[in-house]
């Protein structure tokens, strides 16, 4: 069975915006040749760390939504242990009520983004 899962990784703040994209490419790799579907990904972009680590104090946060077999979770996480860009990351299966959650917020976040490109268009 399917389970839908959610990862959030860190990447190292010194990355060019190539070096992001090749690391975010990789991820959605593993996931998708091991099987996995994506359903919904969002750059967070370089945010402000709670506290240091590895000495740095910012870093550039992924979101990736994801549905997959329980088996790819390790392989992804060794993954991420073995890429030196990587400075964190969470893996966490969600129930039924965090799939929901985010789905609205999704919709939410779409409906706020046409009606701002509708505004722009009247004005």
């Amino acid at each position: 069975m399917l389970n839908q899962y959610e990862t959030v990784f860190i990447a190292t703040p010194v990355l060019s915006e190539a070096q992001m994209k090749e690391t975010v490419k990789k991820v959605k790799s593993v996931i998708t040749g091991h099987g996995g579907e994506i359903v919904h990904e969002e750059n967070w972009g370089l945010r402000k760390l709670a506290y240091p680590i590895q000495k740095k104090s910012t870093g550039f946060y992924y979101l990736i939504e994801f549905r997959a077999e329980g088996e790819l979770i390790a392989k992804l996480e060794t993954e991420y242990r073995r890429d030196e860009r990587i400075i964190r990351f969470l893996t966490f299966r969600m129930d039924k009520y965090a799939i929901e959650y985010a789905e609205k917020k999704r919709k939410k976040k779409e409906e706020g983004s046409s009606e701002k490109t509708e505004n722009k268009v009247e004005e």
